[in-house]
């Protein structure tokens, strides 16, 4: 499912007069976890699942079209964990 997929299933599903309501309210709700995410370095939501912040070490790799040798730096990802019950419906 993508973006605009979801946005026609919360529009479909939910109480929203339009479209653009339910694409306002997915905005919303993805903004308020990307804040959270990098703010605090965690958002947990019971029963769906735990976005967390995770840092990687920074590392040697290889170029794979030259096979040279490159420092890759040190940066920061997003991980999520599903919940208990969204496990249970997979």
């Amino acid at each position: 499912m993508n973006k605009a997929e979801l946005i026609n299933t919360i529009h479909a599903t939910g109480n929203y007069t339009s479209r653009a309501n339910a694409q306002a309210a997915l905005e919303d709700v993805l903004t308020a976890i990307s804040n959270g995410v990098s703010n605090s370095g965690k958002v947990q939501i019971v029963g769906f699942g735990t976005f967390t912040q995770k840092s990687r070490a920074a590392r040697t790799g290889r170029n794979p079209r030259t096979g040279e040798t490159i420092n890759i730096a040190a940066s920061k990802t997003v991980g999520f964990k599903a919940g208990k019950a969204l496990k249970e419906l997979l």
